[in-house]
């Protein structure tokens, strides 16, 4: 399992500060609704901590009118499936902060985003992708000896940020089989406007030899090059060398997986560094 202990806890008390602002076309009243801020968990999801946002600002918005609070920033409607992390990662990690998002509470993207029709909604998405990871570090196994309480404690310990309450099952999660490794690595890779890429990675290679973050980039993305590209993992920018297991161990999301963000670096700095 990942031992240490500082790195994990780091990793999950980091939090990203938002500004909530009613969609102008969405405003019904006569004054004008005060943004809301939040300093929001990065490992969390937007369902899960946007409450008062939406008891604040569904004042203003007509009732008869009023249906599902989605949000968008800068035209892209952000998916509530994805950690916060992952999305600011992926869309918003150049702006200035707060991050700037508009809520809607009208004409909802069905085609863009999936119904969230209530927590219950994000603690099955979850738990999900949780079995999965699990599949394929342990061929189900750690998640199939879990009781239903462990789940429970699980998910209570994401939904209410409780780090020590989440890593007494999660734990069980991160051992490592006999051969002292994981069958797989749990990973996605995630590019704006292109579908999330994932294939079977071993940690290791037939030789035994270890098998870093560049291998995963190389295998997976076709014609990557590292002076070309930005690699994100939980806002930060990893040596491409790090053992692909380590990384798993240590900066995977609370689902397990490891969520890499590849944003492709801009003309003038692919120039400077010419």
């Amino acid at each position: 399992m990942a031992e240490d202990r500082e790195i994990l806890r780091e990793v999950w008390e980091g939090k990203i500060p938002v500004c909530f602002q009613l969609a102008q076309e969405d405003i019904y009243t006569v004054d004008q609704p005060d943004p809301f801020f939040l300093l929001v968990p990065r490992l969390s999801y937007f369902p899960l901590v946007t409450d008062k946002v939406v008891k604040h600002l569904s004042k203003h918005v007509d009732r008869d009118n009023q249906g599902e609070m989605w949000l968008e920033y800068e035209g892209q409607a952000l998916k509530w499936h994805y950690p916060i992390g992952l999305l600011f990662d992926l869309f918003g990690s150049k702006a200035d902060l707060p991050w700037n998002l508009t809520v809607h509470f009208q004409n909802f993207p069905e085609e863009e985003l999936l119904h969230c029709p209530s927590k219950d909604a994000v603690e099955s998405h979850f738990m999900s992708v949780l079995k999965e990871a699990d599949a394929l570090k342990h061929r189900g196994q750690a998640v199939n000896n879990m009781q239903r309480k462990d789940h429970k404690t699980l998910w209570s310990g994401v939904m209410n940020d409780k780090f020590d309450q989440f890593w007494s099952v999660n734990k069980k999660l991160m051992e490592v089989s006999g051969d002292d490794t994981f069958k797989f690595i749990p990973f996605r890779i995630y590019q704006v406007d292109q579908v999330p890429l994932q294939k079977l990675f071993k940690p290791t290679d037939d030789n035994g030899d270890v098998l870093s973050l560049r291998h995963v980039l190389e295998s997976v993305v076709s014609g990557f090059q590292e002076n070309e590209n930005r690699v994100l993992i939980q806002g930060v920018e990893p040596d491409l060398d790090i053992p692909i297991l380590w990384l798993s161990e240590h900066l995977s999301y609370p689902d397990n997986f490891l969520h890499i963000c590849l944003q492709p670096l801009p003309p003038e700095a692919l120039q400077s560094e010419s």
